[in-house]
């Protein structure tokens, strides 16, 4: 049986994120949480994406700790770059042309905050696998404007779809949010010591 969780805040204006807590049957709000979200100097991916997530889940915490945040953020990596949301069509042709053909890793990190100031945060790695591409194919996915708000400019649940060979790993991590990660650190009793 599946255990209840009360009504959670999402720490993110994503509606990928809210439409897949939607269909876990997760009862949430939003509110919206705006970081800086610059790599820092000799971040790797995952300090990287740990660091926004908390600090996304900190900052809606603190104006209501008495309830559960869940506050998440992926990043695209691929030979260790960090690629996140493209700045323009250039960047997102730019980042498409450095993923075709060949296999990522999407890292999201979850921070849950638990009433009485307890955080989790965990990684999610999945691995995807582009098609090799024509630049005909990359500059009518770019002109579709699907890729301008999604890290790596491209969103696995849309057109890009017909262009994934392989996911190892997680689905819904890929879109935004590993739900099974998630409703597992939202209903584990987290030990203080």
């Amino acid at each position: 049986m599946s255990q209840p969780i009360d009504r959670i805040i999402l720490a993110s204006a994503s509606p990928r994120r809210a439409e897949l807590l939607s269909a876990a049957g997760i009862d949430f709000e939003i509110q919206s949480a705006d970081v800086d979200e610059t790599v820092g100097a000799g971040e790797s991916p995952a300090e990287y994406v740990s660091r926004l997530a908390e600090a996304k889940g900190r900052l809606v915490y603190e104006r209501d700790s008495s309830r559960t945040v869940l506050a998440a953020d992926t990043a695209v990596v691929v030979d260790g770059h960090i690629l996140g949301k493209p700045l323009d069509d250039a960047d997102a042709v730019r980042m498409l042309r450095m993923l075709i053909g060949r296999k990522h890793d999407v890292l999201t990190a979850v921070s849950v905050f638990h009433p009485g100031g307890i955080v989790d945060t965990r990684i999610d790695t999945t691995t995807v696998e582009f098609a090799p591409l024509s630049d005909a194919d990359i500059h009518w996915y770019v002109a579709t404007g699907e890729p301008m708000d999604k890290a790596g400019a491209y969103a696995v649940q849309g057109l890009a779809s017909r262009f994934v060979l392989r996911i190892e790993g997680s689905y819904s991590n890929v879109v935004g949010l590993p739900v099974a990660l998630a409703y597992q650190m939202l209903t584990t009793k987290l030990l203080t010591f």
